[in-house]
């Protein structure tokens, strides 16, 4: 039987990361602990802390907090590891909670927190990018160096930094959920920012699939670059756009061939069908299930 492999993409995980030296478990005044300035995750759902701080309440923390000790001789204590559970503990009402203190360096902090918020998938991903732009620039480290020590593919430490150099607009759109990663890798594809948020504009009122956004920037691309945005910015060539958006979402909802033509009066809407069964399930799609 072969060795059981952890689950998780990541290649390394924080027992790879954190030193074997330390004083080992201890318990700590959550008072003495203070929140590490570094930590990647900016945001945390109200709900899941209080599902969090009830299964504290029944079972006690299960797994210990990763903490550093912090030069004064105040014993004070910042986070490694395990901001939810420390913010979750004070709300069901522990005053002491499991600790590990590890002798680590301010880079290995940051590290360490990057680390176990990816693996538990808790970082948006702006918040990560913004913690690989911090290990860049205040510790030198390389795109390659980084991936090395998370885990993770140089190519998609690159990708997901490259998200930091869209438009506020289109930054402020993934933050909240209006659009997903996806469309926000397609959208940086754009020759600049002007054609970005012309794009997103589409892409948020369209309610654009992922594919369908990737299909608009490819046909952004078939324009010479220093036209591009001027020829995407002409009434025709937006109404192009949401004509072809358009026939997709009726295509998906209908489930057959939809043609769509505009004028400045109107239009025509065009639904095929090939048999008359079909054409059956039409009727009863359009007419018999009003």
């Amino acid at each position: 039987m072969g060795m059981l492999r952890p689950r998780g993409g990541l290649g390394r995980g924080l027992g790879a990361l954190l030193p074997s030296t330390g004083s080992g478990l201890t318990e700590l005044d959550l008072d003495a602990i203070v929140r590490n300035p570094r930590q990647p995750r900016q945001h945390i759902d109200p709900a899941q802390l209080e599902e969090l701080a009830a299964s504290i309440r029944a079972h006690g923390v299960l797994q210990p907090l990763v903490v550093r000790e912090l030069s004064g001789g105040q014993r004070r204590y910042e986070l490694i590891a395990g901001e939810r559970r420390w913010h979750a503990s004070r709300l069901a009402g522990l005053t002491r909670v499991p600790a590990v203190v590890k002798d680590v360096t301010p880079q290995a902090t940051l590290e360490l927190a990057l680390v176990e918020n990816i693996q538990r998938a808790d970082l948006s991903p702006l918040e990560e990018a913004v913690a690989y732009r911090q290990l860049i620039d205040e510790f030198g480290l390389t795109h390659e160096t980084l991936a090395a020590r998370l885990g993770k593919n140089r190519v998609t430490v690159t990708n997901t930094l490259r998200l930091l150099g869209l438009p506020e607009s289109v930054k402020f759109s993934l933050a909240s959920g209006e659009i997903t990663e996806g469309h926000a890798r397609a959208l940086i594809a754009l020759p600049d920012d002007e054609a970005r948020v012309l794009a997103l504009r589409q892409v948020r009122n369209l309610r654009l699939s992922v594919r369908q956004t990737e299909e608009i920037v490819r046909r952004w691309g078939e324009q010479p670059t220093e036209r591009a945005v001027r020829v995407a910015r002409r009434p025709e060539a937006v109404g192009t756009m949401e004509t072809r958006a358009l026939e997709e979402q009726f295509r998906a909802a209908l489930g057959t061939k939809v043609s769509l033509s505009r004028s400045r009066r109107g239009g025509k809407l065009t639904i095929h069908f090939y048999s008359d069964e079909e054409l059956q399930g039409l009727y009863e799609l359009l007419v018999a299930g009003r």
